[in-house]
This record gives structure tokens, sequence and C-alpha cells, in this order.
């Protein structure tokens, strides 16, 4: 028996009669929160580069995915035999320079001739930005609306002109800042923002990574400043500004001097 064989067997008892009363009560929509959750925990294992964990997570999403292929079984819509099918079918006709006579010359013909084929297949989205879901994180979300622009050539070709619109973008936040407008103000915010993803975008770095990379560095710092305080016998709340950014500085210095001597 093939191990897929034998996870399918497993979920199809705990599915039964005779089975977990928690997984006999399960459905797609009450999934959906364990799926994200283990999507998540997916990237921060290779993140970590962490093998070991990404194996088990990659075993959880798995689990997820033999799930739901049987609770559609159940309903009689469609099997985990037709998702292998259909995913099998869709890699080989979206890669016809592989599988086919088409040629790419590089990734950028590769991604173009993918969303021509990706168009064709979906024919009932009259764009290019159609499909994408409005649940995804907005960082993810700028991300894949620019890539999609840039695979059909609407795009910068050097990071330059982008690090010229980010000034440009937060010359007229100040200008929105100086008026007092606010819902202008949340407009240029949002279009600083967007056009942050678009210069990481154009250096190859992930944006939803780099932020989630920043924030944890800011939390290690912050808590490394409320253990000085603590260690004093205060609780932060009676740290002073100075005090704090004093702090900050000092372990800021540490960790970039802990990073240049490995």
């Amino acid at each position: 028996m093939s191990d897929v064989s034998r996870l399918r067997e497993i979920v199809a008892k705990l599915r039964g009669p005779e089975g977990c009363p928690w997984d006999r009560e399960q459905t797609h929509e009450s999934l959906r929160a364990a799926l994200v959750e283990e999507c998540y925990e997916t990237v921060e294992a290779i993140e970590r580069s962490d093998d070991a964990n990404l194996r088990e997570e990659l075993g959880d999403l798995l689990l997820h995915v033999v799930m739901h292929a049987h609770l559609a079984g159940e309903r009689g819509v469609f099997s985990f035999e037709e998702i292998v099918e259909g995913i099998c079918e869709k890699l080989i006709r979206r890669h016809p320079h592989v599988f086919g006579e088409a040629k790419a010359g590089d990734t950028r013909d590769v991604l173009r001739q993918w969303e021509q084929i990706k168009r064709e297949e979906k024919g009932d989205r009259a764009s290019v930005m159609d499909g994408q879901p409005a649940s995804l994180p907005a960082l993810m979300r700028a991300q894949n609306a620019q890539r999609k622009a840039g695979r059909v050539g609407f795009d910068w070709e050097e990071s330059g002109p982008v690090f010229e619109k980010v000034h440009e973008e937060i010359a007229e936040l100040q200008e929105a800042l100086a008026a007092g407008k606010l819902r202008a103000i949340e407009e240029e915010m949002g279009d600083v923002l967007f056009t942050m993803v678009n210069l990481s975008r154009k250096l190859k770095v992930d944006a939803e990574t780099s932020l989630a990379a920043a924030t944890s560095k800011f939390i290690r710092r912050f808590q490394a400043v409320e253990a000085e305080v603590a260690a004093g016998g205060r609780p932060i709340e009676e740290a002073s500004p100075e005090e704090m950014n004093r702090l900050w500085e000092k372990h800021k210095a540490e960790a970039r001097s802990l990073n240049s001597s490995e």
C-alpha cells in the first residue's frame, strides 16, 4: 500500500461511523482557519531552514488535502484521483515549452506564456487581475497584482525609477498631511506602501517575508529593553521614552556587533 493510500484509509476511518467524533464533525468551512495556520507554519519552517519541522508541516498540509478530498467525495462532487489528474494535466498544459513544441527563452517568457494560457483556460476572466482572492494579506495581494501586471509587460525595467516613485509618493503624503485631509492621508499612505512593495519586488525581496523578519527583530529588541528595565525592578510603563530609546540603541548596536562577528 502506498503512503498516500494509507493516509486516505486513515482519514476514511476517522470519518467513518466508528471514527473520531471531532473528525466526523468537520466540513470544508470548519477547516479553513486550520488550513491557513498550517500554511503559515510551513512557511515559518522554511524561513528557519528547519528541515525536520518542514517535513512535519508538509505532512499536515497533505492531511488537509486528503481530508478536503474525502469531504468532497462524500458529497459526490470530486475525488482525490480527480485532484491529482487535474494538477498533472494543468502542469503539462501550462508548460508547452517542456511537454510540447513551444519555445521559452527565459523565465519572463515562461511567466508570460503561463498567464496567457491561464487566461485562455479561464474564459470568464476578462482581466489579468481576475481571480485574486480579496482575503489575501494586503502585502501578498499587492505583490501578486504587481507581478501579474509585470508578466504582461506593465513594469519598470530597473529599480531606479521605483526609488524615484517612492520619493514622489512620500512627497504627496507630506502634502496631504499639511492639508490635514484624513481621507487623502490614508490614500497617500496606501500609495507609499504599495510603491514600497513594488520596490521590494524589483529588488527581488519578498515584501511579506521582509516585513515579518523586521517585525520579529523589533519584538526581540523591545523585549530586550523590557528585560533590562525589569532587571532594575520596574515595569516598562515606568521607563521614560528617552531611557527606552537609549536602551534600544544599545541593544541595536550589540546585535549589529554580534552579526558582524559571525
